[in-house]
């Protein structure tokens, strides 16, 4: 996933762990455990009780990647009624603040093939925005 990830941004490993560019919050702070179809939904308490604490801490946050679902219903509750391919098609609507994004997954392999317009229009905007902060 952290692979796919750094290509999805452009960006070297180095890059990608400098921490005065880049900042990764996860939507809960333990491992949820494994279900029946892949890891549990991450637990519901952590992001209203941590993340705004986080952010606080943050100097200067030019954008958030929303990484799947989770992360995309939680920051973007008025979206919750369209799936994540859709949100991910309307890109430019949460554009410059937020980009919902796949998660990088290998599991979600099928839905890249699926959908080419995305690496193809999303991730080529994504790099060249990125390249601002290099």
């Amino acid at each position: 996933s952290g692979e796919r990830l750094r290509q999805w941004l452009g960006v070297t490993e180095e890059q990608f762990y400098d921490e005065h560019k880049i900042a990764m919050m996860p939507m809960s702070f333990c491992y949820p455990g494994k279900g029946a179809t892949g890891d549990l939904a991450p637990i519901s308490v952590c992001a209203p009780q941590w993340h705004q604490d986080i952010l606080n801490t943050l100097s200067s946050v030019e954008l958030t990647l929303l990484i799947g679902t989770y992360a995309q219903n939680y920051y973007l509750p008025e979206s919750r009624s369209i799936s994540l391919t859709e949100r991910v098609r309307n890109w430019k609507s949460y554009w410059p603040d937020y980009l919902p994004l796949p998660h990088p997954s290998p599991r979600n392999n099928i839905w890249l093939s699926k959908n080419r317009w995305f690496e193809e229009q999303v991730v080529r905007e994504l790099q060249q925005r990125i390249q601002c902060f290099f």
